[in-house]
């Protein structure tokens, strides 16, 4: 379908001249960073941007998310599009040296939700100064606790975001490192893994490292689990299926000549097929608890299931890439392979078609190579003009 030429102009205008305003939304919401579900300052931060500009929204839904309503009277009561941000920040200690830092210790926008605002609170105030040229209602959803099991996704659903109206395609961008700035990425189809944790306490018998015999050695068994899990996913599982199983956490608090009683272990679980993905850890169940009983100890298992794989819609998909071509250059859109790394807008994904993107933010000059979650992780502001763009263009 031809794009209106003249209105693609006219937001690549006011997303230019709202550029200083959005990086001033950035800069305070990467200075004031909020943990999943604890998003109450971030939330009324947003909407005294949207009541500012006479948008109505709604806050405190899925507890502290926002949802705004750009519409005219000639659009439907009944459908729309949905753009989606999230809002919650890491448990992590900064360590740029910028003005706009974060100001609270252990606490850092390392992921790029601060920019996934912003984008959005920009994105919102261009398509309600042209909503009457728009040919739908925009929905915009500012979402809580997307770092963090069960998924803010999850509260936002089961609290109607959905409808009401109905949503008919839905869209989300997220910082990508791996990308220079002014460029996106797409990716048809299943790209990103479902998640699972999974938690362990291994319940010894402790004793003297000297005499071993007399003791059930919780870090042997512990070290027996990781390894032999593996053989679920290398012999088990199917070897077109994507999956993988991690442990980044053992802890056992003995000494060089203490065996202690007891040993946690923390791991994840990914892949990108439902029904191996309810068998895996059926296995991985089963097989940590029989090691752990052959061997003499006990063992406290909790697996907590998380997010599913996130599927864009090859439509939806497809289509907001060719409008990227036409805007961007077809030498700025990038082709993303499968990623098992997780996103909770999966669970919109598996109700609505979507369209989940990538943004580049990367500038080697100035020294911004880091990925997310690293304490140093940050973007070049210029990545907001095309973020703003790109989430209009899907708005369209």
């Amino acid at each position: 379908m031809p794009m209106n030429t003249t209105l693609v102009n006219l937001i690549q205008y006011k997303a230019e001249e709202l550029f200083e305003k959005v990086r001033s939304f950035r800069e305070h919401l990467h200075q004031n960073p909020e943990l999943s579900y604890e998003e109450f300052e971030t939330m009324r931060y947003v909407s005294s941007i949207l009541t500012e500009h006479n948008i109505p929204h709604q806050t405190s839904v899925g507890k502290t998310g926002v949802v705004a309503m750009i519409k005219s009277e000639h659009h439907s009561n009944h459908t729309c599009v949905a753009l989606r941000a999230d809002l919650d920040a890491l448990p992590i200690q900064e360590e740029n040296d910028v003005p706009y830092r974060s100001k609270i210790n252990g606490k850092m926008h390392a992921c790029g939700h601060d920019v996934h605002t912003s984008i959005l609170l920009g994105t919102a105030i261009i398509l309600n100064s042209i909503k009457e040229q728009l040919p739908h209602a925009v929905k915009l959803i500012f979402q809580p606790g997307e770092e963090k099991n069960p998924g803010g996704a999850t509260l936002m659903i089961a609290d109607g975001v959905l409808n009401d109206p109905k949503v008919t395609q839905m869209y989300a961008l997220h910082v990508f490192p791996d990308l220079e700035t002014g460029k996106l990425g797409f990716k048809e189809g299943i790209y990103m893994a479902s998640c699972d944790e999974i938690h362990l306490t291994i319940n010894g018998k402790g004793g003297h490292g000297a005499t071993p015999h007399e003791c059930v050695d919780p870090i042997a068994i512990g070290a027996g689990i990781v390894l032999q899990l593996q053989q679920i996913v290398s012999r088990k599982c199917d070897p077109k299926i994507p999956s993988v199983l991690t442990f980044g956490h053992f802890e056992a608090l003995g000494a060089t000549n203490i065996i202690p009683s007891k040993a946690k272990l923390k791991g994840t679980f990914r892949t990108m097929n439902e029904p191996w993905r309810t068998k895996a850890l059926e296995l991985i169940e089963k097989q940590i608890k029989s090691m752990a009983e052959s061997q003499g100890a006990t063992v406290d298992l909790e697996i907590s299931k998380g997010y599913p794989y996130l599927e864009n819609d090859p439509k939806t998909t497809q289509e907001l890439k060719s409008k990227a071509e036409q805007v961007f250059g077809i030498e700025n859109i990038v082709d993303l392979p499968i990623r098992l790394t997780s996103e909770d807008f999966s669970f919109y994904s598996h109700e609505v078609p979507v369209c989940f993107f990538r943004l580049g933010v990367r500038n080697e000059e100035r020294g911004i190579i880091y990925g997310v979650h690293h304490p140093r992780f940050d973007i070049d502001e210029q990545s907001l003009i095309t973020g703003m763009k790109a989430m209009c263009l899907a708005a369209l």
